[in-house]
């Protein structure tokens, strides 16, 4: 792919990611870690703070800060604080969003159930949801009976906003729809110099009036989960209590591995969630003793086996609706619960550690 460099304006055929960026809703090309750095700092790097006025020299990635292809430049941490305190008041800059990706490799662990009903739960505590269905089954959109006239496509493919085009389904609810044209939504990504970073560009500062995201990923290695798991800050993985489950999650754990090594996007595990638990079966019960030994406190709660679970799509209706007083409605807000709380206390596991425990 040839382009211009922004900065000295010679041809170039574009082969690193870093060559690349998303700067005012256009992309801004550069030949070279040089003019890389003189796109970002200038031709001295000298630059005046935003915040007391003072004139520094950048030495550190916090001191700029890019948003809606405006820079602006801080010397110290405290200014930097201070700065988007100021553009807080003054209703310029919202805290980005909590990230989560409902992830497995494998089929049939409950993906699309556990993100419709975290998302509703989440909805129901009084948080602004968006839920993204990055599946091109459009599942979520069949269990909930809705269809939107734009999807997921044209935010990825065609830059709309993904608010107006996410359909509002419950109070608190927005669900970005997807179906069949996510195929032709990979072939673009393919062809895009940064692949795999096109979700997190067209969704970051777009989401912003939401509280919270979840994305249910499709139960496969694609260039779509990739874009997923770069865009998410955090992963729960729904893991179905049965032998093969167990075995597919060390390959979950090396994949956001290496979205972290390769991919240099910092995605943490948020938790190993137990589905399809029966405690009259023995492989049920070893399930939960084998994750809760590798995960300890990331071992979620299990969801237990409840016919209402299956049901409630067919009525168009999440678990709280459709049997709000049943197993399945309990052990979902007792997920959204723990989730809440670890958003908030910002605890972290070590991706490294879990698959050397899991190994």
């Amino acid at each position: 792919m040839q382009s211009n460099c922004h900065v000295c304006e010679r041809s170039f055929e574009v082969r690193f990611r870093y060559q690349v960026r998303e700067e005012g809703g256009q992309y801004v090309y550069v030949c070279s870690t040089d003019c890389q750095q003189r796109l970002l700092l200038g031709a001295d790097g000298v630059h005046p703070c935003d915040t007391c006025g003072a004139t520094f020299e950048i030495e550190f990635p916090y001191q700029m800060s890019v948003s809606d292809g405006s820079r602006e430049y801080f010397c110290s941490t405290s200014c930097r604080e201070r700065g988007q305190e100021r553009h807080s008041q003054v209703g310029l800059v919202r805290a980005a969003p909590k990230r989560i990706a409902v992830f497995n490799h494998k089929g049939g662990t409950g993906k699309t159930t556990t993100s419709i009903n975290l998302a509703a739960g989440l909805a129901e505590a009084g948080r602004r949801v968006l839920l993204i269905d990055a599946d091109g089954q459009g599942n979520v959109g069949a269990s909930l009976g809705i269809a939107g006239q734009r999807s997921l496509y044209h935010v990825l493919v065609n830059g709309a906003k993904a608010s107006d085009v996410a359909v509002p389904v419950r109070e608190g609810l927005d669900v970005l729809t997807s179906n069949e044209t996510l195929a032709a939504a990979e072939l673009y990504l393919a062809e895009r110099p940064n692949r795999d970073r096109i979700m997190r560009e067209r969704l970051g500062d777009a989401c912003r009036e939401y509280d919270t995201v979840v994305i249910d990923c499709a139960p496969a290695l694609s260039l779509m989960n990739q874009n997923a798991m770069v865009y998410a800050d955090s992963v729960i993985v729904p893991v179905a209590c049965d032998y093969l489950s167990l075995v597919g999650v060390k390959q979950v754990l090396r994949t956001i591995r290496n979205v972290r090594e390769l991919l240099q996007h910092d995605v943490q595990l948020l938790g190993v969630l137990p589905t399809f638990f029966d405690v009259r079966n023995r492989i049920s019960r070893d399930s939960i003793l084998t994750l809760r030994k590798h995960f300890e406190g990331r071992c979620y709660d299990p969801i237990r086996i409840n016919t209402k679970l299956r049901e409630a799509p067919s009525a168009k209706q999440t678990i709280f609706e459709y049997a709000p007083k049943c197993h399945g409605a309990e052990d979902y807000m007792r997920l959204v619960q723990r989730v809440t709380a670890v958003a908030a206390s910002s605890k972290r596991v070590s991706v490294r550690a879990a698959l050397s425990a899991a190994s």
